[in-house]
Order: structure tokens, then sequence, then C-alpha cells
């Protein structure tokens, strides 16, 4: 029923259109309190920057929303004042001015709502607490800038001053300004909203724009820095200038598109009211931009002018957030009953003349254009326009003072009220309006959230299709509803980096400081937390494969009892030993033959026992080692080969005295058989010192060597004193060496039995070992280090006992005929009748 009526009405302002109204005359009223109202009636200053004396500054063109927004706060105010439950008994009224969009047309009618009530003065006063001020509060203005502007004015006297656009984050400081509020979202929530928004469709490259004030640049700063924290890289950041006429805004305007066109990103979020925005779709238009997605807000996107732009649909997809408003009851019949009424002249005297009874208007600035409006032009702006802020602003104003007066549903006293008194009741008690509970939160601000809303062109006309919703700190969207530029409808891809995955740290590559590849965290780090710029490196004792999130405990390695290798060497081992024992036996049992006797007889034996402790020993490279095991595998070592070596050194010296000394050979040779056994002991005395010194410098100790393997902490045998290490076995090569030197240039008769070879023999199988084990042990690092031990010992083993004893096995076995005195010895004295002839 009610959109007939509408038409019928349209239609009757169409007819009516070519005579003036008196639509100015409607922005004051008298009555018990007054309210000031701060709108954008005009827009476009006419020659601000060449004023140079302070004169009346105006506007030149007509501005829409500002003025249906000021028609709102008219609404809201004639229904507070027909209402019986809130302020009964109290008419309020109202005085509107324009603001031009202009900080300095803002101040002009904001020192008069301060002046004294019922003068033009503002007194100077050392206390203001009993100041009664022309208004009891303030609504508006529309932009952040001008807020910024005026709120320190009013914040000063604390006149209660209700934004229903002012969104700059600034303005949430409320010691700054005690007295501003405000009926919409700041600019923090729409920037959450937007960074949300982007990392739904993984858009993590995109360039950011705003215009060149408060609004923009506060907003851009906002996202800035939330953009990092979000994983969202800003490919270009610029701001457009908001004053067109300037010489040098043209040429900023095409610098930016340029520089957007460098970026190849595919995403612009847009922090602009419409006049810049305007300003800068043209341009892109005309310079060919490529298709965007573009991420606008309410101050443009919204508007009836950006979607007129010729060719605007050739921009891409538009994508924006405006305020989450509900619609006002009444407010369109109210704005079509108006324009019917301001055609007639009865109504337009008696509003000049309740006018009048405010005094005279003391500023001439208000929506002079109006006049010549008809229905139809504010129509279609109507049908879009927001006013639930604005309509919210005046209610928490009537709210407060019904509180404030101690008003019931019946009646308000009529004591006094001043304006500062309406700000405890502002900042702690809700107020209804149409049956829904608002209040200003600790901030001053209300948070009603955002509508997402997409540019949904069909044959050339818009539609603005709600696709999402922003509520609390939640983004909600139906993305089906969203048909994008791309060939096939789907949303584009902007990124300038994928996501890492977890393991993963971001590398940068080029100048942009959030641009990365990803790349896998090497072996033994790993990826920390999100975000991390590097991977963190393990601690000593773990490790971790390439790509991890998190340390292991390395596991301990060393030579393991169950390992293939070691149950081999001991296998080998175990053989050995039992080839030494037999040995023994074998030796044992012809102890008295002239062989035996010959090869040193009972230090052959003592010799062999030394030789299979020295072959177990080996036992004590595997399985776990300690401090202990480490010292006693050197002491073992040393002290088994100075036994062996000791018992081949009385040998050698009893070789020596019969082959170099022939003459004095039956005289020492008695002194060196006697006394055999303490030469022995005399030579592992020795030993025993030189071990005493390496135990008291500095014996081997347990190492946890981490850096050997990646994955395994090796437990390894460390020597503290090269230097008593080097004594310690350096006296069994000195050892080693005499025998040599001893008996590898002696020679025999070919029919005796030269006992000098197989000393030989076995010192130089030693000396090759010992080469070979310092060359192996010097490059391994793992447990074949302990391997090469073992190896070494069991070498030096075998070659003693296949080079010296297991030859006069043979022959005691094999050649008994040859183990007989005339064989085996060798004869003094005809050795130097030999050489003589």
């Amino acid at each position: 029923a009610m959109v007939p009526a509408l038409l019928l009405c349209l239609s009757l302002g169409c007819a009516a259109a070519l005579k003036a109204t008196c639509l100015s005359a409607q922005f004051r009223r008298p009555g018990d309190y007054i309210i000031g109202g701060l709108f954008p009636f005009g827009m476009d200053t006419i020659n601000l920057t060449a004023r140079s004396e302070p004169s009346l500054v105006g506007c030149e063109r007509l501005f829409l929303n500002g003025l249906i927004w000021a028609l709102g706060m008219k609404f809201a105010i004639e229904e507070i004042n027909n209402s019986t439950s809130l302020l009964p008994g109290v008419r309020l009224g109202y005085d509107m001015y324009d603001t031009c969009f202009e900080p300095l047309m803002a101040l002009q009618p904001s020192l008069l709502f301060l002046t004294r009530k019922g003068t033009r003065a503002i007194g100077v006063h050392c206390n203001y607490t009993d100041y009664q001020p022309r208004v009891t509060a303030v609504i508006g203005p529309h932009k952040s800038d001008l807020c910024l502007a005026t709120a320190k004015l009013f914040s000063f006297f604390l006149v209660p001053q209700v934004s229903y656009g002012g969104s700059s984050e600034q303005l949430s400081d409320t010691e700054l300004y005690p007295s501003f509020y405000r009926t919409v979202p700041s600019d923090k929530n729409l920037v959450e909203a937007v960074v949300q928004l982007l990392n739904k469709f993984g858009w993590n490259w995109i360039v950011s724009l705003g215009s060149d004030d408060e609004y923009g640049r506060g907003a851009q700063g906002q996202f800035s820095s939330m953009a990092g924290d979000h994983s969202i890289c800003i490919a270009f950041e610029g701001l457009i200038p908001t004053d067109l006429t300037e010489p040098r805004a043209q040429a900023q305007l095409e610098d930016t598109i340029r520089s957007i066109n460098k970026t190849n990103v595919n995403v612009i979020i847009l922090f602009a009211y419409s006049k810049s925005a305007q300003a800068l779709l043209r341009h892109s238009i005309r310079m060919r931009l490529s298709k965007k997605v573009w991420i606008g807000t309410e101050a443009w996107v919204f508007s009836s002018t950006t979607a007129s732009i010729p060719n605007i649909q050739s921009i891409g997809t538009v994508l924006g957030f405006i305020m989450k408003a509900g619609l006002v009851p009444g407010f369109q019949n109210y704005v079509v009953d108006l324009f019917t009424s301001v055609q007639q002249e009865e109504f337009c005297q008696e509003s000049r003349e309740v006018a009048q009874l405010m005094g005279s208007d003391a500023l001439q600035t208000r929506c002079q254009p109006c006049d010549n409006l008809s229905l139809d032009d504010v129509w279609p702006t109507l049908r879009l326009s927001q006013v639930q802020p604005v309509h919210l602003a005046v209610y928490s104003v009537a709210h407060a003072l019904h509180r404030a007066l101690g008003c019931t549903n019946q009646a308000c006293p009529t004591a006094p009220i001043r304006s500062w008194q309406l700000l405890h009741f502002m900042n702690t008690l809700p107020f209804q309006v149409n049956g829904q509970s608002f209040r200003f939160d600790k901030s001053h601000g209300t948070n009603t959230g955002y509508k997402l809303i997409f540019w949904s062109w069909e044959n050339s006309s818009l539609t603005y299709l709600p696709v999402g919703e922003y509520e609390g700190s939640s983004l909600d969207i139906n993305s089906s509803l969203i048909r994008f530029h791309t060939a096939d409808q789907k949303e584009p891809i902007s990124e300038c980096f994928r996501q890492c995955k977890p393991g993963q740290y971001k590398e940068l590559k080029g100048y942009h400081l959030c641009c990365y590849d990803c790349t896998d965290c090497p072996e033994n780090t790993f990826w920390s937390r999100e975000e991390s710029p590097s991977c963190s490196p393990c601690q000593v004792q773990q490790w971790s494969p390439a790509g991890s999130t998190q340390c292991l405990e390395r596991s301990e390695r060393y030579l393991r009892w169950s390992e293939p290798l070691a149950v081999a060497l001991l296998t080998l081992t175990a053989l050995t030993t039992a080839l030494i024992c037999l040995t023994a036996l074998l030796f044992l049992k012809n102890l008295e033959t002239p062989l035996v006797r010959a090869a040193g007889g009972k230090l052959s034996l003592f010799a062999l026992l030394t030789l299979a402790l020295l072959c177990l020993s080996c036992c004590l490279y595997v399985g776990k080692p300690s401090a202990e095991l480490c010292t006693a595998q050197q002491l073992l070592h040393a002290l088994c080969l100075t036994a062996c070596f000791s018992t081949f050194f009385v040998k050698s010296l009893e070789i020596t005295l019969v082959t170099e000394f022939p003459r004095c050979a039956p005289r020492l040779l008695r002194w060196v058989t006697q006394r055999a056994w303490l030469l022995v002991a005399l030579c592992l005395l020795a030993e025993c010192s030189l071990c005493l010194c390496y135990l008291r410098l500095g014996p081997d100790s347990l190492l946890a060597d981490y850096k050997s393997l990646p994955r395994e902490v090796l437990l390894v045998c460390r020597t503290q004193s090269w230097g008593a290490f080097t004594l310690m076995h350096g006296y069994n090569a000195c050892l080693a060496l005499i025998c040599l030197l001893g008996t590898f240039m002696v020679q025999t008769a070919g029919k005796k039995y030269n006992v000098a070879r197989g000393i030989t023999f076995a010192v130089l199988i030693y000396f090759i070992t010992c080469i070979f084990f310092v060359a192996f042990f010097a490059t391994l690092k793992t447990v074949f280090r302990s391997v090469t031990q073992i190896c070494t010992i069991l070498t030096t083993i075998l070659g003693i006992l296949g080079t010296y004893y297991i030859p006069k096995c043979y022959i005691i076995l094999l050649k008994p005929d040859l183990n007989t005195e005339d064989y085996c010895q060798y004869p003094i004295r005809e050795e130097p009748e030999e050489d003589s002839a």
C-alpha cells in the first residue's frame, strides 16, 4: 500500500518541480533545548586557496546525502517531540549548518554553537561549570578531519558531540576528546573487516590507496600496521589528492596509475571519499588500467555519482563494506510529505515565522540550492542513503537529556541542565531506539558491524548485492553470489608468495620485504612460530630433518654389541684369542725343546699371555663407552705391547751379542739369559711410570660429539694430554725400533733357523699397522674409529703370531726333525771363522 502512495507523491513532486520551495527554511526550530547540526549540504568550496581575507566561503555543488542526513535529524527530533514517553513536555529545537566538507566551514557554526545562550559572544572564564552555550549538544560533522577540528573545541567545554560519520581511530582517544561520540564503527573495525576479506580469498599482494585527508591517511595507516601481522604484502601505497584543482593533482593521479601497473597486482584497496575516488577511477579508465578487484568503503562504493562514471564497468570487480544500518521506519514517507508541504505557501510562511523565533540567522550558510530541488532529484539517493547513524545520534542525546533531567514517562522537571551533565549518562547507560538497544563503548563508539556488497551489473543496471556480513570479529561471505571479472568468474589470484607450510620459512626476494619464497628449514633447524622470518637452530643435543617443526632428541651412537660389524670383530677376536691359547699350549707342551727355548722359552709364554690379554681388550671398544673404559683401553694397549716387545727386546739383545760381538757373547749371553726377567720387568716398570704420567697429566675422557653425525651424538674417547699419550705409546715404538735395528741385518747359514727374521717381520707389521691406523683414525669421525682400533690391535697380534710364533708351531708339529739344538742355535765360534775365510 505504501509503494503506490510513494509513486503518487513522487509524480506530484515531479509536476511541481519548477516551482521554488522553502526547503532551506526547515533547518532551524526553537525549543527548550537546542541541538546543533553540522551537515555537508554542499561540496567544492569556492576559491578557498586564493582567500586573502577572512571573508565568507561558499560551496559550489549540492551534496544530496548531506541534505538527507539533515532531514534525518529533523525527522528524529520531531519524532521525539511527538513522543509521550521520551522527554514528555520538553520540546527540542535544532539549528543546522553547512560544513561543505571543509574544516574552515565547520569551525564557523561550531563557534556559534559555543556562544552563551541568548548572545553571540563566548565568555572567557576560569571556570565553565555554570556556562551554558547556545546548544545542548551537537550532531555531526560527517568527515573525520572535520571531527578532529571541532572535537577539541567542544571537548574543552564538554559539550556532547555525536558524529554520524567520523571514523578515525584518533577520535577513540577519550582523554583528548572526552565529549566526542560516534554512531559508526571506527576505521580499526573497517580495516579488520578488509583484512579478513583478503585472507578469505588468499589475496596477499595488494595495492593500498587512500585520499589525502584524515580518513584516508588514518585508515591506510591502520591497514598498513595490520597487514604485516596477517601475511599481507602491500606492493604500492599511495595517497590521492583531495584538491583536484591543484596543478600537480592530475600528474599525481597518473603517476599512481603507472605505479599500480608496475606491481602486477589484481586487488586494490581504496580508502577515500567519493570525490577523490571518482577522480582516480576516471583516470584508471582513461589510462586503460587492467581490470582489478576494487575493495572500497561506504565513502564511495555507495555513491550514485561514482556508479555513473562513463565506462565504470570496465574497472573490474567492486566489493565494498558499508555500515550495517537498519531502516528508519517512516522516514521515506516523512521526506515525501515534506517535499509536498514545502510546495505550499501556507506551510512555508509558517516555517519562516517559526524559524524567526530563534532570532536572526547569524551565518546564512544553509542549504540555499535546496529550494530548487524536487522529490525526483532526491529519490534515488534517498533509497540508498544511510540515515540510521544520524537517527541514533539524536536519540542518544535525547535519552541522556531525559535521564539528566530525571524525567518519568509522564513528565520532566524544569530544572536547568548544563551540557556537560549529559556525558555521564551517555557513557554509562544504554538507550532504546525502535525496539533495539544501543550503547557507547569505552571509546565512545558503536560497532554495529558491516555489510559486504558487490556491484552487480545487469544490462547497464547496477544493483548493490549483499554478499556477506562482518559482525564482532567474524566475516561471513557467500562467495557464490560474487561474479568476478575473470573468464571463469572465479576470484583472481593476487599473491606475491604462497602461504608457507609448517616447516618452511620465508626467504625474501626482490625489494619488497614481505615478498618471499617458501623454503624448507635445513637439517637441525626447525620452524619455531608462525610468520617467522627464519628457522631456529636446534639445541646441541637435538636434531631435526629438513622442513621440520620441532627438534628430536639425538640417540647415542657407539659400537653396539648387536651390530653385525661388532659381532664379526668379536668373532675374529675370539678366534685370535683361541689361536693364541693353542699356541701357548703347544709352546708349554714343548717348552724344553730347542726351538721353544730359542724362541724365548717361558718369556714366549709370557708374551703370548699378554697378547691374549691385549686381544681380549678389544671388548673394551664395544658397547657404551665411559671415562674409565677410555682410560683402560689405552693402558692395556700400552702395557700389553710393552710386555710383548720386552721379550723381543731380550731376544734381540741375545741375537745382537751373538752376531755382532761373538768374542764377548759367551760371557754376556749368560748374564742376559740369567737376567732376562729383570730386563722385562725394567721395561714394564718404565712403561708403568709413563702410564702414571699419562694418568696424572690427563687420561682419556668421554666426549659427546654432536658435530660428526647429523642425527646422533657420537660417544668417543678424547685424549686430553697428547704429550703423555705420545710418551706412553712412543715408548713401545722405541722398543720395537730397537728390536728391528738388532735383527733386520742378521743372516744365518742355510741349515740354521733364523730367529731374528721373525722379530723383524713382526716389528715391521707393527709399524705398518701404526701408519695405517694413524691415517684412518684421523679421517674417520664415526663408530669406525672404534672399529679401526680393534682392527689395529688384531692386525698387530696376528702379525706377531703369523711372523714369529706360527712358523715355530709349524716346525714343532710338521717338521719335528728340525727341532734340534744344531738347527735352532747360533754357533758362537763358527761365525768369526766363516768371516775370516
